[in-house]
């Protein structure tokens, strides 16, 4: 998996300046190893997450964050069967989602770097992806969420956790890509 977030990063047209800070930060990150991708990495760990979008792209799928009671993006920390970073999204959208057939873009649509409070205070190098549900996906709230729902792209909930709103366009125009 090591081997993949580095040619994934290095080779990621960045959305934005502060993604490719983000990129560059965290390529330093990987350079440390696959140790950078274990959440027990104290200096910080790569995590995946995954803006779901219907087929149609009316609506994503949020999940209010059941430690910090803010609307999110879904997903988390990668696990060692993970053999990628798109993998990891997908894992991670699907446990906390319960939708079945989800396929991700392989594409990153985003990085960030933000402080969290797991092992003590750490940093996330989170790479983030958009995942596509299959018509008439039904999701089912996890252990992690406090609810989950759907939104239309333009009218997202509040509280809503920071960098989540600058997703919606990267993940749309993957949506237009898949379409061809």
């Amino acid at each position: 998996m090591h081997g993949d977030a580095t040619r994934v990063l290095e080779g990621w047209t960045p959305t934005g300046a502060a993604a490719g800070a983000a990129r560059d930060r965290t390529l330093e990150l990987l350079a440390a190893g696959p140790a950078a991708l274990a959440r027990e990495h104290r200096a910080g760990h790569v995590t995946a997450s995954a803006l779901v979008l219907d087929p149609t792209g009316g609506r994503v799928l949020l999940c209010l964050h059941g430690k910090f009671r803010k609307w999110v993006q879904l997903g988390g920390h990668c696990e060692p069967g993970d053999r990628t970073l798109a993998g990891a999204a997908l894992r991670e959208a699907g446990e906390e989602s319960g939708i079945a057939g989800l396929v991700v873009d392989p594409v990153p649509i985003d990085v960030d770097v933000h402080k969290v409070a797991c092992q003590g205070g750490s940093l996330h190098y989170d790479v983030r992806f958009a995942v596509f549900a299959p018509t008439g996906a039904t999701e089912q709230v996890s252990d992690e969420s406090e609810a989950l729902g759907w939104f239309p792209p333009d009218r997202l909930p509040e509280p809503l956790a920071g960098g989540t709103a600058q997703l919606v366009a990267p993940a749309l125009a993957a949506l237009r890509r898949r379409r061809g």
